[in-house]
């Protein structure tokens, strides 16, 4: 990376802890992003999760929009809103109005899974017609609706109000074909290594993204890690609170899989879907450790990787442990 430093920000899910309600959640997510523009993180994201007990953002653009609000500089977005369930007009809709009220400083993330289980899944597309549109056609037809250059279906439609910088467009995911679709649309490309930890799979996204990038209106390559990671004061420490951390993966009769919170959430998609599903818990492969442990960990992605952004995700068990990671990681900018 010729000594180029990384950029650090933080995706937080909003989860309920110590106990709190999700209203409390919110309100913690809102402390954290205050927190995390002090301590001098490039951008801080939002997820989408719907019928959880445990994490509470279900609607990333209203989140996004409060905590713009609530900051001053640092950049805000989703991380990701699921593409799937909405009409990216309405989409575009939303990020243009967030885009006009905070130049410069909203990221329009999109993920390409439900953010929830088969009948949220149902219930958040129950008003779509049954021919669906692909993915990636609702994907570009997103991108040429932000643009406002008139190349979409519906002739004389405008997604208003245009802002002089629109939200900046990634797309997130976990797999090849995740890579190979953000490059052939010349968009910037998110791998979560938090929902699938496998880093040989990591690689070959990021390598397919690269080979089948094709620029779009002047871009460039542009790939970010979203890690699970989580900073103590010392490496038995951090060891102690990432222990906890799993990956739960089910995997369906037709090869599909998904990646859920729990054991229990895993059953639960098989019982709404009404078919068994494979159960697999996987060790997080969290970075964990002292600042100086982390610190040489992120180093050693970033030049195997050609990155210049992590993306932090910090699940542990409270809410003071969560914000004293991100604080600690922190050093790392100032350092």
């Amino acid at each position: 990376m010729n000594g180029r430093k990384l950029r650090l920000s933080i995706l937080d899910q909003s989860p309920v802890q110590d106990g709190g309600s999700g209203p409390e959640a919110l309100q913690r997510t809102i402390e954290l992003a205050q927190a995390a523009e002090e301590w001098g993180y490039h951008r801080l994201w939002v997820a989408e999760h719907h019928n959880s007990e445990k994490y509470m953002g279900s609607s990333p653009e209203v989140m996004v929009s409060h905590l713009l609000a609530k900051t001053d500089r640092i950049r805000i977005g989703s991380g990701g809103v699921m593409l799937q369930h909405y009409s990216p007009y309405k989409v575009a809709e939303n990020f243009n109005v967030l885009a006009s009220l905070a130049p410069g400083r909203v990221d329009l993330g999109i993920g390409r899974g439900p953010g929830g289980l088969p009948r949220s899944t149902q219930a958040l597309q129950e008003e779509l017609s049954a021919e669906r549109k692909p993915f990636e056609d609702k994907l570009v037809e997103l991108g040429r609706w932000l643009e406002g250059d008139g190349a979409v279906p519906t002739d004389g439609v405008r997604a208003s109000p245009k802002p002089k910088q629109s939200a900046e467009m990634f797309l997130l995911g976990t797999t090849a074909s995740s890579g190979a679709m953000a490059g052939s649309l010349g968009m910037a490309y998110v791998f979560a290594l938090f929902l699938n930890g496998d880093e040989g799979v990591m690689r070959e996204a990021v390598e397919t993204y690269r080979e089948r990038f094709i620029p779009h209106d002047g871009s460039e390559p542009e790939v970010m890690l979203a890690l699970p990671v989580v900073v103590a004061d010392t490496d038995g420490e951090a060891a102690e609170l990432a222990a906890n951390i799993k990956m739960v993966r089910i995997t369906l009769a037709s090869g599909r899989q998904f990646t859920v919170g729990s054991v229990e959430g895993a059953r639960e998609f098989g019982e709404q879907i009404g078919e068994e599903v494979a159960i697999q818990v996987m060790e997080g492969n969290v970075v964990c450790g002292s600042v100086d442990t982390v610190g040489a960990r992120l180093k050693s992605f970033q030049e195997e990787h050609g990155v210049e952004e992590i993306v932090a995700v910090t699940a542990v068990d409270t809410f003071a442990e969560r914000r004293r990671s991100y604080e600690l990681l922190s050093q790392l900018i100032r350092g």
